[in-house]
């Protein structure tokens, strides 16, 4: 059986501290906290769970401190965690058997991480992260801000899924470590492009961060999933620039790298819509339906290959005036998302308005 150093970087996180670690303490077998600068009771709280708490100078660098609880990792493989996730009982119980039965030659292991969530509690955005690695490998952050794990080997894609419950408010943190970047006159990497352009549409400066976008895409260096996201979410900073027809080119874009996934379908369908174009709209909401979603380490939304499309098919459909066909979206839709409030104001719609109701 492995052994395993859970290692963690915080700064002020009173609030969450506990909770992960009481999620998780009595799974690992050593726990690792850097503190990068807490004001509060962050430190207090750490020690209760462990004696290996360290000060580490915050330098504007995550890598750097995510490398340093690294270095203090003495257990046969790292299991990396934020102070805002969490360990649900059914991912517990599957940790304790991954730690039973890990074979000694997989180097890295990845996990879901899950992000958002609807009103019932559905997993609605993921992504993998390498997130249990073997300690000899050595393997390193790289990046001040978003920074990645460094990762190579025999792998294994666990079924054990990360919560992210964040709490904090969000700040310009990330932006302007950026900034400083910027004007120092660094050099950005393809990813720094990519993810400095987050941080600017994260704070509505739409058009500088199309501009970032454009020049990570130029570069025809990008991550594959890197690429669709940016090509995604550069229409979506059109969409606030009102430029309808860059808008749309930079969806088409996105079509180069690899047949269209059902987040860019389901986007080239809200562009049709709004342009009435409805017949068109229900070409890429079928798309969207239609398509096996990639299994990849990127982001994935899960609505759009869900209940989402099926939503904007009812809302085409009733548009042209294909009453049944609407309605039978719509309660296909209610199949993944039962107590959606716009398909049950459809469904009583449908009812009153055309008689239609569902079939017992």
């Amino acid at each position: 059986m492995i052994t395993i150093s859970l290692c963690m970087i915080v700064r002020d996180e009173e609030k969450t501290l506990a909770r992960i670690l009481q999620s998780v303490g009595d799974i690992v077998d050593e726990i690792i906290i850097v503190d990068t600068g807490s004001t509060d009771k962050t430190k207090e709280i750490a020690f209760l769970f462990t004696d290996n708490v360290y000060d580490f100078v915050w330098v504007e660098d995550f890598a750097a401190a995510r490398n340093f609880s690294f270095s203090k990792a003495t257990q046969s493989h790292i299991l990396w965690l934020d102070a805002d996730d969490i360990l649900k009982e059914e991912d517990r119980v599957g940790l304790k058997l991954l730690k039973q039965t890990l074979s000694p030659d997989i180097d890295r292991v990845t996990m879901p991480y899950n992000l958002a969530f609807d009103g019932e509690g559905k997993v609605t955005s993921s992504l993998r992260r390498n997130r249990l690695v073997r300690r000899e490998c050595g393997f390193q952050w790289i990046g001040p801000v978003h920074e990645y794990l460094a990762v190579s080997g025999n792998y294994l894609d666990s079924d054990v899924c990360i919560t992210h419950h964040k709490q904090k408010s969000h700040t310009d943190r990330n932006l302007q470590i950026y900034r400083k970047r910027q004007q120092a006159g660094e050099q950005f990497s393809v990813r720094d492009l990519y993810y400095f352009a987050n941080e600017l549409k994260d704070h509505a400066l739409y058009e500088e961060a199309a501009g970032y976008y454009d020049a990570m895409l130029n570069t025809g260096q990008g991550w594959i999933e890197d690429n669709i996201q940016a090509c995604l979410k550069l229409s979506e900073c059109y969409t606030h620039l009102t430029n309808q027809t860059k808008r749309f080119e930079s969806l088409t874009r996105a079509l180069r790298y690899e047949t269209p996934r059902p987040e860019v379908s389901c986007a080239l369908g809200n562009y049709f819509i709004e342009e009435e174009k409805y017949e068109t709209a229900i070409f890429w909401y079928q798309q969207a339906i239609s398509i096996t979603p990639a299994e990849t380490m990127g982001m994935m939304n899960r609505t759009a290959s869900t209940w989402y499309p099926h939503l904007q098919l009812c809302l085409c459909y009733d548009r042209i005036g294909e009453y049944k066909q609407a309605f039978e979206h719509n309660e296909r839709a209610l199949q993944s998302s039962p107590a959606h409030p716009s398909m049950l104001y459809n469904r009583n719609y449908f009812r009153t308005a055309h008689n239609l109701v569902a079939s017992e």
